[in-house]
């Protein structure tokens, strides 16, 4: 077998047997493959669509391309992804939460990719935060606390860290079938017993278009059950962040303040619904209303927060976090409130727009290697269907400079819709998978 004859088989319109995908995986993590076929072998999967079988087949031979972890804990291993979206800090509120209810959540997480923040981006806004963690390290960090969120190590899915990178410069990065199987060798390598994903659709999503989102549910749901990993996915809506606020040391603020067992409603609405699917799949409770009522306890009674206390700790944090987060996670020197220039009501936010907005304030990287600055971001964001006009935020900018700060302001201005009137939709549009 070779990358040639692999390559033909594509051209000819021909779905590559399991085989060729293990030897294609292999090629790719060990570098026998070029980077030249791994381009043409992506294009050709955009032309060729997979099947499910083989579709599950391409995942499990970039997961077996690396390092699989296993466990010896007692409890279930479990954890959430998200395709990406504006203002969510989920990651920071569910992990601690589903640990408190009994679970593990070995969580390897990613950073900010477009317009989207990376929740290892916003955890390294807390001072000595480390997201880096071998095998060793990663299995002491989730015995402690009973959660740990690290960045994926060299030898976690190779194969996919190869294909990513190519892909995201041949224009494939789309492909569903690889979109799939990125996502999920990852998480597979992780030894999880137990998935959910939050799938955005939106103006603040990478999917803009609902039937999109759900076919890449279904593909993603269809994956990793056949795979052997129980999994559900929540389509939820982007149209406008999740919190109401953008940012790194923001975001963290708001989850911070959602473990305190006050913050924003739709950031814990949207967290209890992820966590009771992963309760009820995994056993740990019920039904999926026993689950919410367990993670609501755990959030609420401080369970939750005194997990995160042992996380943030064990990964190099301060030990008073939970007790002194307000005064402990960096300030911005510039803060402007921000109002409409026209009275009515916000219809609309583009998200991405707003994504942009804190990636131009240093909130994010324009490229490899760009420093981020922490304490940048919008806060105080409005929601659809609230008043807008003199009086009423439309945010509130965290910059470095009084420049950035007007410059933001402005791209704020631009980015919310101002009408007559508006409803906000439903956060989750649809459950793809799960028990009830």
């Amino acid at each position: 077998m070779d990358a040639p004859s692999i390559l033909a088989g594509l051209r000819a319109g021909r779905v590559p047997e399991a085989a060729a995908l293990e030897w294609m995986a292999a090629g790719l993590a060990d570098g026998s493959v070029s980077d030249a076929q791994a381009g043409a072998f992506a294009m050709g999967l955009c032309h060729v669509p997979l099947d499910a079988a083989s579709r599950a087949a391409l995942t499990l031979a970039m997961r077996d391309s690396g390092e699989v972890l296993r466990w010896d804990l007692p409890g279930p291993v479990l954890d959430k992804h998200s395709t990406g979206g504006v203002g969510d800090c989920v990651s920071l509120v569910l992990a601690p939460a589903l640990a408190a209810c009994g679970a593990f959540v070995p969580m390897i997480s990613g950073r900010g990719l477009g317009h989207t923040g990376g929740t290892l981006d916003k955890l390294e806004a807390i001072p000595g935060f480390d997201v880096e963690a071998d095998a060793r390290r990663l299995d002491a960090i989730v015995r402690e606390a009973g959660c740990a969120i690290v960045s994926a190590s060299a030898g976690i899915a190779p194969a996919d860290r190869r294909l990513y990178g190519v892909r995201d410069v041949t224009g494939t990065v789309d492909s569903l079938d690889l979109i799939t199987a990125s996502i999920l060798s990852k998480k597979l390598a992780a030894g999880l017993e137990g998935l959910v994903l939050d799938v955005k659709t939106g103006s603040g999503a990478f999917m803009k278009d609902s039937a999109a989102a759900e076919a890449l549910g279904d593909a993603l749901v269809s994956t990793a059950n056949a795979a052997g990993c129980p999994t559900t996915a929540l389509v939820t809506d982007m149209s406008e962040p999740l919190a109401p606020a953008a940012g790194n040391a923001v975001e963290v603020a708001e989850a911070m303040a959602v473990l305190s067992g006050k913050g924003d409603r739709r950031l814990k609405e949207l967290t209890v619904a992820l966590g009771a699917a992963l309760l009820a799949s995994s056993g740990l409770a019920a039904s999926l209303e026993d689950g919410a009522a367990s993670l609501r306890s755990a959030i609420d009674g401080g369970q939750a927060m005194e997990r995160l206390s042992r996380m943030v700790r064990a990964q190099g944090g301060p030990g008073d976090f939970a007790e002194r987060w307000a005064e402990t996670l960096p300030q911005a020197s510039v803060m402007l409130d921000v109002s409409a220039e026209e009275a009515g009501v916000v219809t609309a936010i583009d998200g991405t727009a707003l994504g942009r907005a804190v990636i131009g304030l240093g909130g994010g990287r324009l490229r490899d290697g760009d420093k981020i600055a922490p304490s940048v971001g919008v806060t105080a964001l409005a929601r659809i269907g609230d008043a807008a006009g003199p009086g009423h935020l439309l945010g509130r900018i965290h910059a470095r400079s009084p420049e950035q700060a007007e410059r933001a302001a402005g791209e704020l201005r631009a980015l919310v819709t101002i009408g007559e009137g508006a409803t906000p939709g439903p956060l989750i549009l649809t459950r793809i998978g799960g028990r009830t």
